[in-house]
């Protein structure tokens, strides 16, 4: 039996118009050449997406990175290129964040992001500007209004007719875009838009005169990044940064230049001295606003506290969290909780057992004195055979407005080994005098020359970094296994 859809000849008539539309959203983009669908975001939309978003973003990723040369000079390289692409005329803004995160991002309607971390990993302005024009190729490309009208044209394919009672009054869908800007702008691209975007880098770089195989060299940069970055998180493979979201290949970069069909120009700008000039006593991971790391200790001068975890853990700070990274997968988590929530917690004890840890059934808690602040701790046991964990919950209350919560999750054989060494954690968290608070400073990018008798593994003794020392100093200064040190040189160093 065939069955037979009758449609009412106005929801026909709905449906047709929908179907021109889409067509209609079709265009030739000046920067690719080819045709993209762009229907439900319009030039206009992209502008006002990236305004309405703009605010939020440098919020959430630690803020505009206040070093006036620095940022002055970002922008001065992200406007020379922008005004050598096909939409010279978009009013771009480009922003340094305070994020010690390598990456880097773009809204649409011209406003694109560089993390200070991403900078203390370039070697030169070549390595920068190649970043910062393949993020001017999504915006020029328009990917992040591709990718939004293609999602919007799925929605209405998949739901049918039941968009009609919603057509006739239906908005431009500016709400939805501005809601969900900074997610489309975070979204992983697909493998032509990256190639598009390198390509047009490519051409944009070659047009401001630029080496375009500095592309090349920085993606090995990113590569060792993210493999170091997992090693000292205890994974294989790779760890997150800009690559994430951007994921390249060397062949897919040298495919980029094949097709782009530029010469190459005969004394391209790299410009590596004037580059580390500008980021020369740049502030290096952590920002005291946000609490340091040094070695294994945390710092947190506005919250005026203190903690050292184990030897051989790794600390990793976020906005939201500290996670020490241990031997064979053991993870140590410390947080605060908000104001309004630690005003409502009158047992800490309580709190442990029926709140913050009572999915894990709490086997046995107990009540504890942490250099003078109130405190609990809470055991229990999750998991079976080789997923089987042993987890420790303790609270301090600091004072009304802040508890602090350190979650420590090992197997039990780890938990068994380094039980003298958590309890020492543990104990180890301290509130911080005014003094304390105030001295605390953060390490800092120092560039120098290369003197007679320097190595790298004389020079990299110096870092105050916790492990993999000479790992970071090749990393920081493009250096392969064996290279050897050029008297003279100038190489970036990390200092307290």
């Amino acid at each position: 039996m065939k069955l037979y859809l009758f449609i009412p000849s106005y929801a026909f008539l709905v449906l047709t118009l929908a179907a021109l539309s889409f067509l209609g959203g079709c265009s030739t983009n000046p920067a690719t050449g080819s045709q993209s669908f762009t229907a439900f975001m319009s030039p206009e939309d992209e502008a006002r997406v990236g305004a309405e978003e703009h605010p939020k973003i440098v919020r959430e990723l630690g803020g505009a990175y206040k070093a006036i040369p620095l940022d002055a000079y970002v922008r001065k390289i992200g406007t020379k290129l922008a005004s050598v692409s096909e939409m010279p005329n978009v009013p771009w803004h480009f922003t340094v964040l305070n994020d010690p995160q390598v990456n880097a991002f773009a809204l649409p309607g011209g406003y694109v992001y560089i993390t200070r971390g991403l900078l203390a990993l370039a070697e030169n302005e070549a390595e920068m500007a190649s970043v910062l024009a393949h993020e001017i190729g999504h915006v020029t490309a328009r990917h992040a209004a591709q990718r939004y009208s293609t999602t919007m044209a799925t929605q209405i394919g998949l739901t049918g007719l039941g968009i009609l009672g919603s057509v006739f009054g239906m908005p431009n869908g500016l709400g939805r875009i501005v809601s969900t800007g900074a997610q489309v702008a975070l979204q992983q691209y697909s493998q032509s838009q990256e190639l598009e975007a390198d390509m047009l880098s490519v051409r944009y770089l070659i047009r401001a005169g630029y080496d375009p195989n500095a592309m090349t060299s920085f993606f090995w940069k990113l590569k060792l990044h993210s493999e170091l970055a997992a090693r000292e998180q205890g994974k294989d493979g790779v760890s997150h940064n800009i690559m994430s979201t951007h994921p390249r290949t060397k062949d897919r970069i040298s495919q980029a230049i094949e097709v782009s069909k530029i010469k190459n120009l005969k004394n391209p700008i790299v410009r590596r001295n004037e580059y580390l000039k500008r980021i020369d006593g740049m502030v290096f991971g952590d920002d005291p606003t946000q609490g340091i790391r040094k070695g294994r200790e945390f710092l947190h001068p506005e919250l005026r506290i203190a903690f050292t975890v184990p030897p051989k853990f790794i600390l990793f700070n976020s906005p939201r969290q500290v996670v020490a990274f241990g031997p064979k997968k053991s993870r140590i988590v410390f947080d605060v909780t908000n104001q309004k929530e630690a005003k409502k917690i009158d047992n800490l004890a309580h709190y442990i057992h029926s709140v913050w840890g009572r999915r894990l059934g709490i086997t046995t808690t107990e009540k504890l004195n942490i250099n003078g602040m109130e405190a609990a701790m809470g055991i229990a046991k999750v998991g079976k055979g080789s997923n089987a964990r042993d987890v420790r919950l303790v609270v301090a209350r600091a004072s009304s407005k802040h508890i602090f919560r350190m979650a420590f999750i090992l197997t039990p054989s780890e938990a068994h080994r380094l039980n003298l060494a958590l309890r020492r954690t543990t104990y180890s968290l301290r509130r911080l005098s005014p003094a304390e608070a105030g001295a605390i400073r953060p390490l800092r990018l120092k560039v120098q020359k290369v003197q007679t008798g320097d190595s790298i593994a004389k020079l990299a003794r110096r870092l105050p970094l916790e492990r993999f020392k000479r790992e970071w100093f090749r990393l920081l200064n493009s250096l392969s296994i064996g290279q050897k040190l050029i008297r003279g040189h100038s190489v970036k160093m990390v200092v307290e």
